[in-house]
């Protein structure tokens, strides 16, 4: 793919990174004696690295010459502290780590004995061009679960899964040549790299990458280089619709979003408030990509109540007790030297155990209707936060909302919303404006006011730390 995307296109711009504009022969050219820097530098085919750093050209640089030397990349997120930093590093046997010093005033050092790189340093061009085979049943890359729920774990994944998977996503989200392409889902993510670099270069879109998401920062870039493409979190779209101003955004085209909490009020103003011609949403995971996208043409209710069908290959079904379970080629190889916890989540016939909770239509549309671990049961009936979240989105003076369950001495747990609003309203008014929209046991029976909400890198309510 990464070769090949000099001859398909060029001298198009692929990365524009501040003041820095490589077209795909430039970037290919990079990415190639990157390659040669990495096997000077004593990586083997099949040896792991690591990447400690935020969303920029230097990075797209390092992942792409990290594979066309055979090695396999493991992606850190940036917010992580030093120490659960070294324990990915360990864990994931890296041979070296690639940082950027300079960054959010951090200390990136890798543990003892790992070489530590920094990006800056020149070394992505010490090399002499170099390609080596690769095979589709290669591991490609190692990324580690968020870590929300426990101890982090390092997901295996291939080339060829990565190929077919992110050449579907480009048709369902509307990808298209020439596409600018601003990447604020952070590179440590699936949604950002995969989703993101993997796909603009299959597509031939120009990344936009931001390293810090910025609101202002993002409108500028969205205004003085036309972006077209902007998928993200539903998070970045309230910060759109509260920013954007008298600021020019006519450029903007195609849109995706999904988790769990999309409110479908949301939705609708997006669709109604800003120029986007296209919204996907759709659901994935760690352990198996993409898994479900709206389609071209679905109807506004589909798209904002439903995360769409199956993508091709991969089937879906609910068990007994609501949860989502996977199964086909997109489906992880396994997590890394942990076959007790991989067991845990693909049963014997190959179907994944993903945590969430939802429901298929009869068209196949799945709805997401909460994780399993935050369904709360009050006095006997289970309480879904994302639904109780949908009606609270609905007031006028509701701007963000997350609802977990608390202890409760009657009813063993009620529901008590955190909310961040965008207008006078008290505890008490939402309160009695729930009790006339939903039954009594998903009222809930107590509201916390916050000026935001806490985030993990990926955009999405730590709902551990509400707790």
């Amino acid at each position: 793919m990464v070769q090949s995307a000099a001859d398909r296109f060029g001298d198009a711009e692929a990365v524009v990174d501040g003041d820095l504009r490589l077209t795909f022969t430039e970037l290919v050219a990079r990415v190639e004696v990157a390659a040669g820097a990495f096997a000077s530098a004593g990586v083997a085919k099949g040896d792991r690295v690591a990447v400690w750093a935020p969303n920029s050209a230097e990075w797209i640089v390092a992942a792409f010459g990290l594979l066309t030397a055979g090695g396999v990349l493991v992606p850190i997120n940036t917010r992580l502290r030093p120490a659960e930093a070294a324990d990915v590093v360990v864990r994931s046997g890296a041979k070296a780590v690639l940082v950027r010093k300079d960054f959010l005033g951090m200390d990136f050092t890798g543990p003892p004995g790992v070489p530590t790189i920094d990006l800056a340093s020149g070394f992505l061009a010490s090399g002499s061009p170099l390609v080596r085979e690769s095979s589709g049943d290669d591991v490609c890359d190692i990324f580690f679960t968020s870590g929300t729920t426990g101890r982090p774990k390092g997901v295996l994944m291939t080339h060829a899964q990565t190929l077919r998977l992110y050449a579907e996503w480009c048709d369902l989200a509307d990808l298209r040549e020439g596409d600018r392409y601003l990447i604020a889902n952070p590179f440590s993510h699936i949604f950002g790299y995969k989703a993101g670099c993997v796909a603009s270069l299959i597509r031939g879109a120009t990344i936009l990458p931001v390293p810090v998401f910025d609101i202002d920062r993002v409108l500028d870039l969205v205004e003085h280089e036309r972006v077209t493409m902007l998928p993200g979190p539903p998070t970045l779209y309230h910060s759109l619709l509260a920013a954007r101003g008298d600021r020019d955004l006519s450029s903007l085209r195609a849109a995706v979003t999904g988790s769990a909490d999309i409110p479908v009020e949301l939705i609708r103003r997006v669709r109604e408030e800003l120029p986007f011609r296209s919204i996907m949403t759709g659901y994935g995971l760690t352990e198996a990509g993409t898994v479900t996208a709206s389609r071209p043409g679905d109807s506004f209710e589909d798209i904002a109540t439903t995360v769409g069908t199956a993508c091709d290959g991969v089937e879906l079904r609910v068990a007994a007790d609501g949860e989502v379970m996977v199964r086909g080629y997109t489906v992880m190889k396994g997590y890394l030297d942990d076959p007790a916890a991989t067991a845990e989540v693909v049963d014997a016939d190959g179907w994944l155990a993903t945590g969430d909770l939802g429901t298929l239509d009869d068209a196949g549309r799945l709805r997401i209707v909460g994780r399993k671990k935050d369904m709360f049961i009050v006095g006997g009936f289970n309480a879904y936060p994302a639904e109780i979240e949908n009606f609270l989105a609905e007031h006028p003076a509701v701007d963000q909302v997350a609802v977990v369950g608390v202890p409760d001495e009657r009813l063993g747990q009620v529901g008590k919303a955190f909310v961040v609003p965008r207008g006078e309203v008290t505890a008490e008014e939402l309160i009695g404006w729930s009790r006339d929209r939903m039954a009594g046991f998903k009222v809930p029976r107590s509201v916390e006011f916050l000026e935001a909400l806490p985030l993990n890198d990926s955009g999405k309510v730590r709902k551990d730390r509400l707790r």
